[in-house]
C-alpha cells in the first residue's frame, strides 16, 4: 500500500496505526527498490524508530501535533539536519557535519515528522545525473536535482519528502518519477540552511504523492524567517481550509508558445485529452498569451542562475577544480565570464517579466502548462527544465501533477501556475483537477 500523509494521519490519530508500524512499512519499501532506485544517500533507521517511538508515546497520551505527527519524510541533501553530513552531492562535502537544522527541517521536527535520512541530489543541485535511477524504468534519469526525493516518493519509501528548485528541480523529477511537486513562491519559504546555488531563485518546497499533501506539509515549512532576508513577513494562510471548501470549476488559461513549440508529441496529446477532461467538466479553458518579453527567458535564466552560482562557488572551484562535475563547471564558468553589464540587464528583465506575467492572469485561477517536454529521457541527462525554468526566474507558485502514461509507461504531468502569494488557491485548483483527471498511483516494479 502506497500511504497518502492524509490517510495516514487520520489512521495514527485514530489509533489503527503507529507511527513505529508506518515507518516500518516505509523500511519494507526501501528493501524492495533501494538497491535498484538508488534513492538514499543515508537512512538513519536507529534515529529513524527513536522518533518514531516518541511519536507513539505522545499519540497515545493524547498530544497530536498535527497531520504531520509520525510520518516518515525525506529529507534532500542540501538541507542542514543537525548532526547529519550535508554532502549537496559532493564527495569533500560528505563530513561536513550539521551544527544545526535548516528552518524548515527544525519545522518539521516541530510537527512531530520522522526525518529518515537524507535522499540524493544532484551534484550542488546543478544539472550533472545523480546516481539515482527512474523507478519506472532504470535506464532512464528520475530527473534533477530533487532526484531522491522524487524516487523514494514513488516508491512510497517515505510518504513526503523536501526538495528545491532553481530551475525545475521540483517539477521535473516529480513528473518524471509520477508524483506531486510545489514550487512556492519565492521566499514563501526559508532557504537558511540550504546549500545555494543561485540565491535569487532558490526555491525549497515541498513533494509528495498528492496535492492534499502538498498542502499539508507546505502549510508547516512556509512563512517568515528573520533568518532569511529573502523570505517575506507575510504570514501563511489557512492552505488544509482552502482545500476543504466547496470548489467551482476553475478559470484556467492554457499557454502555448514556448510550451506548445518544445512539447513532444506524447505530451502534446497528453495536453490535449487534459484540456478536454477538464472542460468536460465544466472548467473555463482559455488561451493566454504570453509576453513578449517571454522570448528571452530561457537565456536570461541562465545568466542569473551562472553568475549567482559563481559567487558562491567561485572560490571553491579554485580551490577544489576536482570536486566539481562537468555541467555545473561549465554553469561556473559561464558565470565567472559573464559581464557585469549582461547579468544587470537579466537582473531588469526578471522584475519586467515578474510583473508582466502578473497582468497575464485576469480573471483566471492558474495557467496551465505541460510539466516537461517529454517523458524522461536516458541517464545521460537530467532533462530540459525550459518548462519550469520561467517560474523559478519569475518567483510565480507552481503545483505539478501526474496525469497520464507516455506509450512507453512513463509518467506525465501537467504544471499549474498561480498568482504570487496565492498558494492556497493555486492548491485548491491542483486538487480539483486531480480528482476530475483521476490519475491512479501505483506501486513501480521491482526490477
Amino acid at each position: 500500500m502506497l500511504w497518502t500523509i492524509h490517510a495516514a494521519a487520520e489512521a495514527l490519530r485514530s489509533g489503527r496505526l503507529t507511527p513505529r508500524q508506518l515507518l516500518e512499512a516505509c523500511f519494507e519499501q526501501i528493501e524492495r527498490h533501494e538497491s535498484r532506485v538508488r534513492a538514499w544517500v543515508f537512512v538513519d533507521r536507529e534515529l529513524a524508530i527513536q522518533q518514531a517511538e516518541a511519536a507513539t508515546a505522545e499519540l497515545r497520551q493524547g498530544h497530536w501535533r498535527g497531520p504531520l505527527h509520525g510520518i516518515p519524510l525525506g529529507i534532500k541533501d542540501i538541507f542542514d539536519v543537525f548532526d547529519w553530513p550535508t554532502a549537496a552531492g559532493s564527495p569533500l562535502w560528505s563530513r561536513s557535519i550539521a551544527r544545526r537544522d535548516a528552518i524548515v527541517v527544525e519545522r518539521l521536527r516541530q510537527a512531530g515528522a520522522v526525518l529518515m535520512g537524507k535522499t540524493v541530489t544532484t551534484q550542488y543541485a546543478s544539472f550533472d545525473p545523480s546516481p539515482t535511477r527512474n523507478p519506472w524504468n532504470s535506464a532512464r534519469t528520475p530527473g534533477g536535482s530533487s532526484s531522491g526525493s522524487a524516487a523514494a516518493l514513488a516508491c512510497g519509501m517515505c510518504l513526503g519528502a523536501l526538495g528545491s528548485q532553481t530551475g525545475g528541480s521540483i517539477t521535473r523529477p516529480a513528473s518524471y518519477c509520477g508524483v506531486a511537486g510545489c514550487k512556492p513562491t519565492y521566499g514563501r519559504v526559508s532557504a537558511a540552511g540550504v546549500v545555494p546555488l543561485a540565491f535569487s531563485m532558490d526555491h525549497p518546497g515541498p513533494m509528495a504523492g498528492c496535492v492534499h499533501d502538498l498542502a499539508t506539509m507546505l502549510q508547516v515549512i512556509g512563512g517568515p524567517d528573520p533568518r532569511d532576508t529573502t523570505c517575506t513577513t507575510l504570514p501563511m494562510p489557512d492552505l488544509l481550509a482552502r482545500l476543504d471548501l466547496p470548489r467551482q470549476p476553475p478559470r484556467l488559461g492554457r499557454l502555448r508558445g514556448l510550451f506548445q513549440d518544445l512539447a513532444q508529441p506524447a505530451v502534446q496529446s497528453m495536453m490535449d485529452a487534459v484540456s478536454s477532461r477538464l472542460a468536460e467538466q465544466r472548467a473555463v479553458m482559455q488561451e493566454v498569451t504570453l509576453p513578449a518579453g517571454f522570448a528571452q527567458v530561457l537565456d536570461c535564466h541562465r545568466k542569473v542562475m551562472a553568475v549567482e552560482a559563481a559567487s558562491f562557488h567561485g572560490p571553491r572551484l579554485k580551490r577544489h577544480p576536482e570536486d566539481y562535475q562537468p555541467k555545473i563547471r561549465t554553469l561556473l564558468e559561464e558565470g565567472l565570464a559573464c559581464p557585469a553589464p549582461e547579468y544587470t540587464r537579466c537582473k531588469e528583465h526578471q522584475a519586467q517579466l515578474r510583473a508582466a506575467m502578473e497582468t497575464c492572469f485576469g480573471d483566471l485561477d492558474a495557467l496551465l502548462t505541460p510539466a516537461t517536454t517529454g517523458p524522461a529521457p536516458d541517464l545521460s541527462t537530467t532533462g530540459d527544465p525550459a518548462f519550469n525554468s520561467p517560474w523559478s526566474y519569475t518567483g510565480l507558485p507552481t503545483v505539478c501533477l501526474p496525469t497520464a502514461r507516455s506509450p512507453d509507461g512513463l509518467p506525465l504531468a501537467i504544471q499549474l501556475v498561480g498568482r504570487p502569494w496565492d498558494e492556497g488557491r493555486l492548491l485548491a485548483t491542483a486538487a480539483w483537477c486531480e480528482r476530475v483527471l483521476a490519475w491512479t498511483r501505483t506501486e513501480p516494479p521491482t526490477n
